[in-house]
C-alpha cells in the first residue's frame, strides 16, 4: 500500500479493547491450549475455528434474518445474491472431497438428512422464530456475544425450546418422509456442481427480477467509514468477504472434524444437561438414547465439537465487537420485545430439532453436502419468514427494519 492511499482512518491506532475485548482474547487464547491440551489438537483447533466465525459474522453482519426480511419487504436481494455465492463457493470446495470421502487423509461425511413432514414442519416454525426472535442460530449465537441483551433471552428459549423437541423427537421422524438423498452421491462431484449451481443462479436471477421490479434498480453495498487494515480489524466487512470467511472456515471445519459446521445439536445437549441439574432424566427420551447423543449427554460439554465452536463464536463475536467498538449492552428492552424473544427462541429451538439443523446445519452446511433436505428447509423456512415477518409489527416498532444487531 504506498502512501497516498493511506486514509486518515487507515492509519489510526485501534481504540482500547476494554476490559471484554481483553477477556475475549484471552479466553480464546487459553482456551485453545487447554482444550487441545485435555481433548485433543483437533478440538483447540475448532474452538478457534469457531472464533474466527464469531469475527466473520460480527464484522460482515451477515445475517440470514435480515436478508430475507429485506427481500420479502422490500423486494431488495442483495443479501439473497452474496448467500448463493457463499453456497456456489462451498459446493465448489465441498462435493469433491465428500464423494471421495477424504479430506487430507481424514474421513469425511456431509450433512446429509431425510426429507419428510418434520423438515417441512420444524423449517417453517424456524422461519417465523428467525422474525420474532431476532436471529438465526449463527446470528443468535454473534448478536449475543457482540453485546445484544435481548438475544441471550432469545438464546435460552432456544435452548430451552430445543431440549423439548427431543422429548417426542422420536414421534416427528416416524412421520412420512423420503430417504436421505444427496446430490453428490446421486450424480457425482461435477453433476451435482452443475446442478447446484444451475439452481443458485436461477435464485439470484430470481432477485434481480424482483428487485428491479419494486425499485427500479439494484441496490449497492453502502460506502465503509473504513478502509486498508483498519477495516480488516475493526469492519464493517463487505458482505462477500464475509461470505468467502464463512465457507472457508466451514471448510476447515469439515477437515478437522470430519463433518460440516453445525450449531443447534449443541443447545439441545446444554439444556438437557440443564434439565439433568434440575433432576429432569432425559436419558428416558428416544433422542438421548442415540449412540451418538447418549456418548455426548455422558461427556463434558468441552468434548462436544459443536458447543466448543459455539463458545469459541460466542468470544469471536466479543472480540471483535470490542475491536469495532461497539461492544455496548443495555438491559433497558421493551415488554414486547422480550416476549417476541421468548416465542421466537423455543420456535427457533423446536423448529431446528425436528428439522434435522438450522441456517447452518440444514441450510448452509446441508446444501453444500448436497443434500435435498437443505433446499426443503430453504423453501419451508422461506414460507415461515413470510408469516414472521407479518407478525413483527405486533412486537416491533422500529422504522428501520435492518441493523448490525439483528442477525
Amino acid at each position: 500500500m504506498s502512501a497516498a492511499s493511506l486514509t486518515p482512518d487507515t492509519v489510526k491506532p485501534l481504540p482500547p479493547l476494554g476490559a471484554p475485548g481483553l477477556a475475549a482474547l484471552a479466553v480464546l487464547i487459553i482456551g485453545t491450549l487447554v482444550l487441545g491440551y485435555s481433548y485433543g489438537p483437533a478440538q483447540g483447533a475448532l474452538f478457534l475455528v469457531g472464533g474466527g466465525l464469531g469475527i466473520a459474522l460480527y464484522h460482515a453482519a451477515f445475517g440470514f434474518t435480515s436478508a430475507w426480511r429485506v427481500f420479502i419487504v422490500e423486494g431488495r436481494g442483495r443479501g439473497l445474491r452474496v448467500q448463493m455465492i457463499l453456497l456456489a463457493l462451498a459446493v465448489i470446495l465441498f462435493f469433491p472431497p465428500l464423494a471421495n470421502g477424504v479430506l487430507f487423509g481424514n474421513e469425511v461425511k456431509g450433512s446429509v438428512s431425510p426429507a419428510g413432514i418434520g423438515v417441512i414442519v420444524g423449517a417453517f416454525m424456524f422461519g417465523i422464530g428467525m422474525q420474532l426472535g431476532g436471529g438465526c442460530a449463527s446470528g443468535t449465537l454473534f448478536t449475543a456475544g457482540g453485546g445484544n441483551a435481548r438475544m441471550l433471552v432469545t438464546l435460552l428459549f432456544f435452548i430451552i425450546g430445543s431440549v423439548l423437541a427431543t422429548i417426542n423427537f422420536d414421534w416427528w421422524t416416524s412421520l412420512p418422509s423420503l430417504p436421505p438423498i444427496s446430490l453428490v452421491q446421486s450424480f457425482g462431484a461435477a453433476g451435482g456442481i452443475a446442478i447446484s449451481l444451475a439452481l443458485f443462479l436461477a435464485v439470484a436471477g430470481i432477485t434481480v427480477v424482483v428487485e428491479k421490479r419494486r425499485n427500479g434498480t439494484l441496490e449497492k453495498a453502502p460506502p465503509s467509514p473504513r478502509q486498508g487494515i483498519s477495516r480488516l480489524l475493526r469492519g464493517p466487512w463487505p458482505l462477500v468477504l464475509g461470505a468467502v470467511a464463512l465457507v472457508v472456515l466451514n471448510f476447515a471445519t469439515l477437515a478437522i472434524a470430519g463433518r460440516p459446521w453445525g450449531v443447534t445439536s449443541a443447545f439441545a445437549l446444554w439444556g438437557a444437561k440443564g434439565a439433568q441439574i434440575i433432576g429432569i432424566d432425559p436419558t428416558a427420551w428416544a433422542y438421548w438414547q442415540l449412540p451418538g447423543n447418549a456418548k455426548a449427554l455422558g461427556q463434558s460439554v468441552f468434548a462436544d465439537i459443536t458447543s466448543v465452536m459455539d463458545f469459541g463464536i460466542i468470544a469471536g463475536a466479543m472480540l471483535a465487537a470490542a475491536l469495532a467498538g461497539s461492544f455496548a449492552p443495555s438491559l433497558d428492552i421493551p415488554l414486547r420485545s422480550i416476549v417476541a424473544a421468548i416465542i421466537g427462541g423455543l420456535l427457533l429451538g423446536y423448529g431446528a430439532r425436528i428439522a434435522y439443523g438450522c441456517n447452518i446445519g440444514a441450510y448452509f452446511s446441508g446444501i453444500a453436502s448436497g443434500s435435498l433436505h437443505g433446499w426443503v428447509w430453504a423453501v419451508a423456512a422461506f414460507a415461515g419468514n413470510m408469516l414472521g415477518v407479518q407478525l413483527r409489527p405486533y412486537f416491533f416498532f422500529e422504522k428501520k427494519l435492518v441493523s448490525r444487531k439483528d442477525g
